[in-house]
């Protein structure tokens, strides 16, 4: 589901939820930090779309540079099915274990993967009704 396609109109606790979260890699790991992600982390979040708390993921990244102080490296959009699924327990350690049965492998890359993060923040997002043209 696109954030566009959101109307102001009908937002309802059912409307979809969305958040960006974005990412801040030390130089140079950037390659690093995305295969960490791919192999530990999206994982957990197709379990979470194929349980129906997710509504869709999505993963971009900036196609120039920008200035040291404005830089982010990756942001993953996720569009929760509504704003009480995204404040319910995610049961995220549950389903690594699931998917991870080497957990201390797990943990370690997962750690790493953190480490070599210089900022990490999250922005849930509400329509602006009256922006829009």
């Amino acid at each position: 589901m696109d954030v566009e396609k959101i109307e102001p109109a009908r937002l309802t606790p059912e409307t979809p939820f969305v958040v960006e979260y974005y990412y801040k890699v030390k130089w140079g790991l950037a390659d690093e930090f995305a295969r960490l992600f791919q192999k530990n982390h999206l994982p957990i979040l197709k379990k979470q779309i194929e349980s129906g708390r997710f509504v869709g993921v999505k993963a971009e990244k900036p196609r120039y540079h920008a200035t040291e102080d404005g830089r982010w490296d990756f942001r993953v959009t996720i569009v929760f099915k509504s704003a009480p699924a995204a404040a319910d327990p995610s049961g995220e350690s549950e389903i690594a274990k699931l998917l991870f049965p080497d957990q201390e492998t797990f943990r370690h890359e997962e750690q790493r993967r953190f480490e070599i993060l210089l900022a990490h923040w999250d922005v849930p997002l509400v329509v602006a009704p009256d922006m829009i043209p």
